[in-house]
Formats: C-alpha cells, sequence, structure tokens
C-alpha cells in the first residue's frame, strides 16, 4: 500500500483513481479536521475515489470524525490520529495537558465512539491500548525507525523499530523516510520486510 498526502492535497483526489489504475492500493494520509459539516463533504467526495486507508484529526471531535465515516461507506477503513508521534511528553503536555499516553487513549476512546475502524498512534503507546479489551481499533504506527536508518532532519520524537512495533500489536507500520531518503530503497524495502517476518515468526512462538 502506498502513503500519499501532500502530493494529494497538489494533484487532487484524481491522484488515487490513477494509483488504483496502476494496481496500487491507496493510504490517504489527509489528517482532515473542520467543521462536521465540512467534513461530511470531505467524506462524500473521497467516497467517489474510494481510497483503502484515509486518516481524520481525532481533535476534529467525535461528531466530524462519524461524519467522515458515515460519508464515505465501508469501502475505506478511517483511521483516527491521535497525538502526533512529532509530539514529545513535553509538547503534548502544553497542548493536551495530559502525558502522550493518556492523550492517546482519550482519543482512542473518542475514535470508537465514532465508530471509526482504526487509530494511528505511535508504537510506544500501541501495547497499552491492546491491553483495553474494550477498544476495537486497528493499531497503526508512523514514527518507524529501523535501526539501520538514517533520516537527516528526522522530526518525529516517539519511535521504534519496524519488528518491535510488531510485537508491539501494532497490525501496520508507516515506513516513509528510511526508505525514501535510503540510497538503496528497494534493499531498504527488503530489510524491512526481513525484520517484520522475524517479528511475526517470535511472535507465533510466543
Amino acid at each position: 500500500m502506498i502513503k500519499v498526502n501532500s502530493v494529494l492535497r497538489a494533484r487532487g483526489y484524481e491522484l488515487i483513481e490513477g494509483l488504483h489504475g496502476l494496481g496500487l492500493r491507496v493510504f490517504a494520509d489527509l489528517k482532515l479536521i473542520d467543521i462536521p459539516n465540512t467534513m461530511e463533504t470531505d467524506g462524500a467526495m473521497l467516497a467517489e475515489v474510494k481510497p483503502e486507508l484515509v486518516t481524520v484529526m481525532c481533535c476534529a471531535g467525535i461528531d466530524g470524525m462519524r461524519a467522515v465515516q458515515k460519508a464515505i461507506g465501508g469501502t475505506t477503513e478511517v483511521l483516527g490520529v491521535s497525538v502526533l508521534t512529532s509530539l514529545d511528553e513535553e509538547e503534548c503536555q502544553a497542548i493536551f495537558t495530559c502525558s502522550t499516553k493518556a492523550g492517546v487513549l482519550r482519543f482512542a476512546r473518542m475514535a470508537q465512539l465514532a465508530d471509526l475502524g482504526g487509530l494511528i498512534l505511535s508504537s510506544q503507546e500501541a501495547e497499552m491500548l491492546g491491553a483495553k479489551q474494550e477498544l476495537v481499533l486497528t493499531l497503526n504506527t508512523p514514527g518507524i525507525r529501523p535501526d539501520w536508518s538514517l533520516v537527516a532532519g528526522d522530526d518525529q520524537k516517539r519511535v521504534m523499530t519496524p519488528g518491535k512495533a510488531i510485537k508491539a500489536g501494532v497490525k501496520r507500520i508507516v515506513v516513509g523516510r528510511p526508505i525514501t531518503q535510503a540510497k538503496d530503497p528497494r534493499g531498504a524495502v527488503e530489510k524491512t520486510l526481513q525484520e517484520i517476518e522475524e517479528a511475526l515468526k517470535e511472535s507465533s512462538t510466543v
């Protein structure tokens, strides 16, 4: 699956159709946030091009998230973005007046009330959420940094390796710059997949 964000805003939703035409599944990382009426319109427009995944900001509120989910229908999984992985504890306290774990848990409960399919969070909070039996959300994590990766000007604060993220109970990992900035992107993908496979094998034997 390929994730698109800034280029999607520049090129428009037709880009999703183009990527589908190439046989690719699309993760539209738009981080939608607005009043519920506008978010409903966004959902209706996205329903026409049917990305496999789309993101909304949990801080948009339950009504706004629910409006997107209702308008977009069941063909697209809507993921609520909790606390951005570029925020550390101090910044989270300044913005949300709580710890990152408390903020993620708060947003997870909001996402569930909005009937979303999943949550975007850092791997560092995944194990905590996985233990919450009342929360039925897929866990999806950016901020993935393999030990071998060197990311120039890295702004991610709450990070984890692919293997550790899988072992923490994550369903999907989002790997961007460790691949796109690598001298050998194909090799970076292969090493990442190998690490995931090894983590899955280890998890299945526990």
